[in-house]
């Protein structure tokens, strides 16, 4: 009653000016967020994640018989039998387990164990 409709007018269509047209760059300048963002991702993420990988498998390649290790288990033992993918890891007087090299998680100073 009190509020008359209202009707949308008629009205020319504005001419659609692209963000990307404007910027000096281009299409470039759409697509460099983007870029940045990966580039970010790389050195924050992906690179420390790659040098983890290196460090650890540079010391998985290290071991040596004698050498006091931790396992994924959280055992601690000195290492008796060193094979291709598995170690002999002595955890006790006279008992030994066998477990895969990638399982050390940590090499320990000797004398830790005792």
């Amino acid at each position: 009653m009190f509020i008359s409709e209202a009707f949308a007018q008629a009205a020319p269509a504005a001419p659609a000016a692209t963000a990307a047209a404007d910027s000096p760059f281009g299409s470039l300048g759409s697509m460099l967020p983007l870029v940045l963002m990966f580039v970010v991702l790389y050195f924050v993420m992906i690179r420390p994640q790659m040098k983890r990988q290196k460090e650890a498998k540079a010391m998985i390649d290290a071991l040596a018989k004698g050498d006091e290790v931790v396992t994924t288990g959280g055992m601690l033992g000195k290492i008796s039998k060193i094979g291709e993918s598995f170690l002999t890891v002595e955890i006790a007087s006279g008992v030994e387990i066998q477990v895969q090299r990638g399982a050390v998680v940590q090499v320990l100073p000797k004398g830790t164990v005792k």
